[in-house]
């Protein structure tokens, strides 16, 4: 996104050269162009940039990476493949760390809010980053081996358990979400979770650099087409019909988990004993409970986006749309946002604000689209 910031800070400055004449006009132009191939070339690529390239994939640029936002399918096209068949996403974007050592527990515990010390050896579990504030800095699911010379592949969908199978001998059936492990995939020894940003069953898959082609290859073929290559576009849909939150629009530094709807999170001893940051914050609001409420909308008109304004019937502001869009699932529109404290209970109805006109929305339950993931009996 910077790449993108600094063109358009260019763009407006070549504009205003370009009333002295055409010779000005013609250096702004020149400058522009140079500018963005200078943002193109700041931008850090994949393992798999070329492979997304040669499969038709659109590259924009994204968080400081170069990513493909959709390939020759189109979103809601990608977006209906994912919940009917499969989807192979390159998120090796995504960050991992590891932590070692007689104190890494206890201070990893001063940081999320979960029970870390709870995780029996090969699971794993959701949790948020919390800052002094009771502030939520991200999420992430606390695993114990990932690195940047890796690469992660999401495989997620109906097929993604059984074309994974016929990659490995690990018997897939035994492990259930959020479980993890080390396993041969295609000949590289690979970090599984079985997890993912969709709402289906599905994997992310930590394989080394070198092999990471070869794997989305191989996965891609086993399918026989029916996984697909899909892009952040996609994604984005499939996690907004599915709830989850995206750091930066349904998630910040304000926002504590307890707002966020995320107090499952939180295990049972970290709530009597805290010793998380913001941990004086946010039991407070577990006991007496959070000014505001994240709830998923039905709207009318067009689709609202992050920061449309919600409003009253008698136009007094209640909150704001942090993620909306038109789902490709449920042929309708759906976002999510923050309301008052009262006002989150389902068939609570109210406007949004879209280009300055105001249309009929209500809160609804999420998720929107029913999540699948493979859980213990």
């Amino acid at each position: 996104m910077r790449g993108l910031l600094a063109c358009a800070t260019l763009a407006r400055r070549a504009a205003a050269a370009s009333s002295t004449g055409a010779a000005s006009t013609t250096a702004a132009r020149r400058h522009l162009a140079g500018a963005a191939e200078a943002a193109e070339a700041e931008l850090k690529k994949t393992a798999l940039y070329d492979f997304h390239v040669a499969h038709g994939g659109k590259m924009v640029p994204f968080a400081g990476w170069s990513m493909p936002i959709q390939y020759k399918d189109t979103i809601m096209d990608s977006t209906l493949n994912c919940r009917a068949n499969g989807s192979l996403f390159d998120v090796s974007h995504m960050c991992g760390l590891s932590l070692q050592g007689r104190q890494a527990i206890p201070f990893l515990e001063s940081l999320v809010v979960a029970d870390v010390a709870a995780l029996k050896d090969g699971t794993g579990s959701l949790t948020v980053f919390t800052n002094d504030k009771g502030g939520a800095i991200d999420d992430s699911v606390v695993k114990w081996h990932v690195h940047d010379e890796r690469s992660l592949l999401a495989l997620q969908g109906p097929l993604a358990a059984p074309t994974l199978q016929l990659l490995t001998k690990e018997d897939l059936s035994k492990m259930y979400f959020s479980d993890f492990k080390m396993i041969d995939i295609n000949g590289s020894a690979c970090f599984l979770t079985r997890t993912g940003y969709t709402g289906e069953d599905g994997f992310e898959i930590s394989v080394p650099s070198e092999n990471a082609v070869d794997l989305a290859k191989a996965l891609l073929e086993k399918s026989e087409g029916k996984v697909r290559l899909t892009g952040l576009g996609a994604r984005d849909s499939l996690r907004l019909e599915a709830g989850l939150c995206l750091y930066g629009n349904d998630m910040e530094q304000h926002i504590t988990p307890v707002e966020a709807g995320l107090s499952w999170a939180i295990g049972k001893r970290r709530r009597a004993e805290g010793g998380f940051l913001g941990a004086e914050v946010i039991l407070k609001q577990l006991k007496e409970g959070p000014k505001i409420r994240r709830v998923g909308i039905f709207s009318q008109g067009p689709p609202p986006r992050s920061h449309s304004e919600i409003v009253s019937g008698t136009g007094e502001n209640i909150g704001e749309v942090t993620s909306g869009g038109f789902s490709p699932c449920l042929k309708k529109n759906i976002a999510m946002g923050y309301v008052k404290n009262g006002l989150h209970k389902a068939g609570t109805e109210f406007k949004v604000v879209v280009r300055g006109k105001q249309y009929d929305a209500v809160v609804t339950k999420m998720p929107f689209v029913p999540t699948k993931y493979y859980k213990a009996p």
